[in-house]
């Protein structure tokens, strides 16, 4: 059985072109998120916040139950976002 960072790996690494065709590029589509939580609450959300947004998220529901699928969402939002900053921070 593959480990959950190799799928978490190929999710955030590999796997990005066959995303982008269903939902858009996925750093666009976090950048859009934060625009659009931006509107909605009538601060500034960053992209950087939202990613931390999303990993919050993922950390609360697994503190109601287990459930596989958002350890592996958990770590590849927390990849997706070190691919975030060292594009943009460095």
């Amino acid at each position: 059985m593959e480990s959950i960072l190799k799928r978490a790996d190929d999710i955030v690494n590999h796997r990005s072109e066959e995303k982008a065709r269903d939902y858009g590029p996925f750093e666009e589509s976090m950048r859009r998120a934060a625009t659009q939580a931006s509107i909605l609450t009538g601060k500034d959300i960053t992209t950087e916040d939202f990613f931390k947004c999303m990993i919050a998220l993922k950390l609360s529901r697994l503190s109601h139950a287990y459930k596989e699928d958002t350890y592996l969402d958990l770590v590849a939002y927390i990849g997706a976002l070190d691919n975030f900053k060292k594009e943009h921070n460095e």
